[in-house]
C-alpha cells in the first residue's frame, strides 16, 4: 500500500513537473495517500556568497517557498498537500527527505538525457539508484 507520495520540484521546469503531478495526484487518490511537494534549493559555494548582497540567498529561499506555493495552487493542490523547501544538493536533500517521512514512492520528472546527463548522472538517476522506496520517473521531452 502506498501511504505517502514524494514529488521533487524543479521549479525552473515547471512543464515536467505539472506532469509528474498529474500522475502523482492519481496514485494518491488511488491509495489515499498523502501527498508531498518537495523542491530543494542548491546551496550556493561560500565564496560566491561573499559575493552577494546580504541576504540574497535567504530571499532566494523565501522565494522559492513563494512559487512551491503558487506552484501547488495552480494545479488545484492548494491546502491538500505538504509543502516543503530543503537547501543542498537536490538528489541527497530528495533522497533524505523520502527517508526521514518515510515515503513509499516517489513521482519525479526528467527529461530525455543530454550528453552531460550520460557522463555525470542526472538527479532523476541518482534517486532511481538509491532510493529506498518505489520510483516512477516521468519523461519530459526538450523541445
Amino acid at each position: 500500500m502506498i501511504k505517502s507520495v514524494l514529488v521533487p520540484v524543479d521549479l525552473a521546469q515547471t512543464d515536467a513537473g505539472a506532469a509528474s503531478i498529474v500522475l502523482a495526484r492519481d496514485v494518491a487518490e488511488k491509495y489515499g495517500s498523502t501527498l508531498t511537494l518537495l523542491h530543494v534549493v542548491e546551496k550556493v559555494p561560500a565564496f560566491i556568497q561573499a559575493q552577494l548582497p546580504a541576504g540574497a540567498h535567504a530571499k532566494a529561499i523565501d522565494d522559492a517557498k513563494t512559487r512551491l506555493d503558487a506552484f501547488a495552487a495552480e494545479h488545484g493542490l492548494a491546502g491538500s498537500v505538504e509543502l516543503v523547501t530543503r537547501e543542498g544538493s537536490p538528489a541527497t536533500e530528495i533522497l533524505e527527505f523520502a527517508n526521514e517521512a518515510r515515503s513509499d514512492m516517489i513521482v519525479i520528472a526528467s527529461h530525455d538525457p543530454g550528453l552531460a546527463d550520460y557522463l555525470l548522472g542526472s538527479v532523476a538517476a541518482r534517486v532511481v539508484r538509491h532510493a529506498h522506496c518505489s520510483v516512477l520517473v516521468v519523461r519530459h521531452r526538450r523541445d
